[in-house]
């Protein structure tokens, strides 16, 4: 379809450029802007809760360097 439409100078100017480099008709670049900017959007959905587990309490103290140090070289 034929249609006219009124663009900003520069944005022609980008336009041309834009169609000389990509070796496309500027008809083509703003049919393809055009649909990317109607085509439908993703909607994300709620994340899913992450898991939990219960790991039976601590080890060690980590406040503790000293036993820290003696849980991770095995002393």
């Amino acid at each position: 379809m034929k249609t006219t439409l009124n663009i900003d100078e520069t944005v022609m100017a980008q336009l041309r450029r834009e169609a000389a480099r990509q070796k496309r008709t500027m008809s083509e670049l703003v049919e393809v802007a055009l649909r990317m900017l109607f085509r439908p959007t993703n909607k994300r959905g709620r994340m899913p809760d992450l898991p939990t587990f219960r790991s039976g309490g601590m080890l060690v103290d980590v406040s503790r360097r000293d036993a820290l140090y003696q849980a991770m070289e095995g002393r």
